[in-house]
C-alpha cells in the first residue's frame, strides 16, 4: 500500500472512532435514563423498589391505563331509534329516553352522546319538546304492505342524509330498550358491535338467502346472525349500508317465499344481508342486552329488551304461551301507557323481570302527564291485581 493509500486508510479509521464513541455514549445515556424513569414509575429506588416492582416496559403504568380508558370513552356514539306517533310507541320511547339520560349522567356514561328519535310518521307529535326528534317521511302508501317496520331502513336513510350528526359512531336502538347501566362504545373502528339473535339463522335458509347474496359474494356464513338493533357502527359505514338495507328489505317483502319464511324478522335479515354485501361483519356481543323472560339474570348486560310477554303464576312459575295470574306484556298497552306503580312480580320470578318492572315504574313515576287518568279500569285490574 502506498503512502497516499495508507493515509486515506488511517483517516478513515480515525473517522470511525468518534462515531463508535458517540454510539457508546448514546447507549449509556439510554440505560441511565431508562433506570431513572423506571425508578420513578416504581415509586422510588433501592432494594424496596426493586422487590416485586413492575417493569413499565412490560406492564402499562396505571396512569397510562387510565388515559387509555378515557380515550376509549371519548369515542361517543349517537343514540338513534325509529318510532311512530302511535301511543304504543310513545310511552316506550319516553321510558327509553328517561333511562338513557339516567345512564348517560353516571360515571362510565361518557360514550353515550346525543340522542334522536327518528319519527317516521311524516309530521311532528306531542313529544317534540320532551325527546330530541327528527321527522322523516314514511314509505309511500302501500309500500310497507302493512309491515310498519319496513319504514325503519327508509327512516335511517333520510336521517343520515339530512341531519347533522356530530358523533362518529351511531347506536341503532329501539323504543323497547331500557338501559340498565352505562354503555361504552363496543365497536372497534370499522368493526361494528351487534347482539346475536338465536332466531336469525342465515345458514338454515341458504336457498332464500342466495336470492340476495349470490354465491360469488362468498359463503352464507359471512352473514351475521343479527338485526340492525342494537348495533354500534361507524356513521360512514351505516351511510353505505342503509340504502342497501332499505332495498333488500323491500325486495324481501315483495318476494312471497321470503316474506312467508322470515315473517316479522324480515327486516333484521335484510340488515344482516346488506352488511355482508358491503363486506361488513360485526363483533357479536351477547352481553349487549338480555330478553326477559328467557334471560333470567342481569349479569353484565347493558340493555333490557322487553319484546316478549312475561306471564307467571302466583307461585312464580313461567306460563309462557298462556296468560299468567301475573303478567307484563307491552302489547297490553297498544292505546295507552301502563299505569303507574305496576304490581311487582310474585316471589320466585327472575331478577330480569323484576328489574324490568321496577324500571318502568320509576320512569312512569318521574315523567309528567304519564297517563292523564285515561287508563281504562279493566286494564288497571288486570295488571295491578
Amino acid at each position: 500500500m502506498n503512502a497516499a493509500a495508507r493515509k486515506a486508510a488511517a483517516g478513515g479509521g480515525m473517522g470511525r472512532a468518534p462515531a463508535l464513541v458517540l454510539a457508546l455514549v448514546a447507549a449509556g445515556a439510554f440505560l441511565i435514563s431508562y433506570n431513572f424513569f423506571a425508578m420513578l414509575l416504581r415509586g422510588g429506588g433501592g432494594a424496596s423498589a426493586a422487590a416485586g416492582a413492575r417493569d413499565p416496559v412490560v406492564a402499562m403504568p396505571a396512569w397510562m391505563r387510565e388515559a387509555a380508558g378515557r380515550e376509549a370513552r371519548r369515542r361517543p356514539f349517537h343514540v338513534a331509534l325509529t318510532a311512530t306517533d302511535a301511543a304504543y310507541s310513545r310511552w316506550q320511547c319516553r321510558v327509553m329516553y328517561y333511562w338513557y339520560k339516567r345512564m348517560q349522567a353516571q360515571p362510565g356514561g361518557e360514550a353515550m352522546g346525543g340522542f334522536t328519535r327518528v319519527l317516521h310518521s311524516g309530521k311532528p307529535d306531542g313529544l317534540m319538546d320532551e325527546i330530541p326528534t327528527f321527522v322523516v317521511d314514511p314509505l309511500p302508501a302501500g309500500k310497507d304492505h302493512g309491515y310498519v317496520v319496513l319504514n325503519r331502513p327508509w327512516a335511517f336513510v333520510q336521517w343520515l342524509q339530512k341531519a347533522k350528526i356530530e358523533e362518529e359512531y351511531i347506536l341503532m336502538a329501539e323504543p323497547d330498550h331500557i338501559f340498565v347501566k352505562p354503555l361504552p362504545n363496543l365497536a372497534n373502528d370499522n368493526d361494528p358491535a351487534a347482539f346475536p339473535f338465536f332466531y336469525i339463522t342465515p345458514s338454515e335458509h341458504e336457498k332464500i338467502i342466495r336470492k340476495y347474496y349470490p354465491k360469488e359474494r362468498g359463503p352464507v356464513t359471512d352473514i351475521d346472525p343479527i338485526g340492525n338493533s342494537p348495533v354500534i357502527i361507524k356513521k360512514t359505514l351505516l351511510e353505505k349500508i342503509a340504502p342497501t338495507w332499505m332495498n333488500v328489505s323491500i325486495q324481501m317483502k315483495e318476494d312471497e317465499e321470503t316474506d312467508k319464511t322470515f315473517g316479522w324478522v324480515l327486516e333484521m335479515y335484510a340488515y344482516a344481508v346488506a352488511s355482508a354485501l358491503h363486506g361488513v361483519q360485526h363483533i357479536l356481543r351477547k352481553d349487549f342486552m338480555i330478553q326477559p323472560p328467557f334471560d333470567t339474570k342481569l349479569g353484565n348486560t347493558f340493555i333490557i329488551h322487553f319484546t316478549y310477554g312475561c306471564d307467571y303464576s302466583l307461585k312464580g312459575e313461567l306460563t309462557y304461551g298462556k296468560i299468567g295470574e301475573w303478567r307484563f306484556d307491552k302489547r297490553s298497552f297498544q292505546n295507552w301507557p301502563p299505569p303507574r306503580n305496576l304490581t311487582l312480580p310474585p316471589p320466585g320470578v327472575p331478577e330480569s323481570v323484576v328489574t324490568l318492572v321496577k324500571k318502568v315504574n320509576e320512569a312512569s313515576a318521574n315523567l309528567p302527564r304519564w297517563d292523564d287518568g285515561s287508563q281504562p279500569i279493566f286494564m288497571r285490574i288486570q295488571i295491578g291485581s
